[in-house]
């Protein structure tokens, strides 16, 4: 099978796609014919070993997962001896985080790992584009306890986390302001925020206390510059470990010192998460937001726009068409 390899670190240039041995499903595992993948800010990071405590995860010297790619859309193409909740030929979607993979032809996932099938109005390309952001938004959502009438501040609202917090937020009754450049403002708008400001001409943090929440969705922005926004009981929650690591650092601090708190929650992705994304997508009350489409030929091209941090949304990897 065709895969996107890299053996060392470095720049989008390192990776290459090159011929594999298709995987082999275990007995509890099913053989996914991938269709569409994404390129997302986590394989831009475990790529380049930046930070490089990433390389304590992803091997010290050398990548031990050779094949990046977390999310995905595809086809069962064969089943396990024990699988009894896929056949093949179902349409199926996921997010394969721990293992990744997914920017190949074939991937192998247990039955019970975070593995759904396919909403059933979705293209691939927009089920593929939807797990990763979703399932790190709800955790901060979760996190924060946000509820119905709380007021909360999403910066970076129009990435692949920032439109996932404005859905699931809207969702869950909050009253939110998304910050974005002008370019995605009515995106944004259109996926329910009830304002929305352009931080190239407006500043988005006020000292009066009048939000719940505050999520950095992007990791660029920081407890001290936003507390004097949020209210005595608000939290504060980044995508991103901070200058000198210091968010995980202040999530500690914050539990016994002050009444303003944040929070630094540790990803976690399973199969309950990718179902109620589903049941969402299925009701109408969820979308995906695609920027870009690319070859997965094209993937060096598609990681370079990613790094460029001007995506909206999510970027895709077309790896099969429909027809194919």
């Amino acid at each position: 099978m065709k895969a996107v390899v890299y053996e060392r670190y470095g720049s989008p240039d390192v990776l290459s796609l090159e011929e594999v041995p298709r995987p082999v499903p275990g007995d509890d595992e099913v053989l996914v014919r991938v269709h569409a993948t994404t390129v997302n800010r986590s394989d831009c990071g475990v790529r380049s070993a930046k930070p490089f405590i990433v390389r304590f995860f992803s091997g010290l010297f050398t990548p031990k997962q050779k094949i990046l790619g977390s999310e995905f859309s595809g086809v069962v193409e064969s089943i396990g001896a024990t699988v009894t909740q896929f056949a093949v030929g179902d349409r199926v979607f996921g997010v394969n985080a721990n293992k990744l993979g997914a920017h190949a032809e074939y991937l192998c996932m247990s039955q019970d790992a975070p593995l759904a099938a396919m909403p059933t109005k979705m293209t691939f390309e927009e089920a593929a584009a939807v797990c990763d952001g979703v399932v790190l938004a709800l955790m901060y959502m979760k996190q924060a306890n946000v509820e119905p009438g709380q007021r909360i501040l999403i910066y970076g609202a129009s990435g692949s986390i920032g439109t996932a917090a404005v859905q699931l937020a809207k969702h869950f009754g909050a009253e939110v302001t998304a910050v974005c450049d002008t370019k995605n403002v009515e995106i944004v708008r259109a996926l329910g925020a009830d304002k929305v400001v352009d931080y190239t001409t407006h500043d988005y943090v006020t000292n009066d206390g009048s939000y719940d929440v505050i999520l950095d969705a992007v990791g660029k922005d920081s407890f001290r510059h936003c507390k004097g926004a949020l209210r005595e009981d608000g939290i504060f929650a980044s995508s991103d470990l901070g200058f000198l690591w210091q968010n995980p650092v202040l999530a500690l601090v914050t539990k016994v010192v002050g009444s303003k708190k944040v929070i630094f929650p540790i990803p976690t992705y399973t199969k309950a998460e990718v179902l109620y994304l589903k049941d969402l997508i299925d009701q109408g009350k969820y979308k995906a937001v695609i920027d870009r489409c690319y070859p997965l030929e094209q993937v060096v091209e598609a990681t370079r726009y990613v790094e460029t941090e001007q995506k909206t949304g999510n970027v895709v990897l077309t790896v099969f068409s429909e027809e194919g």
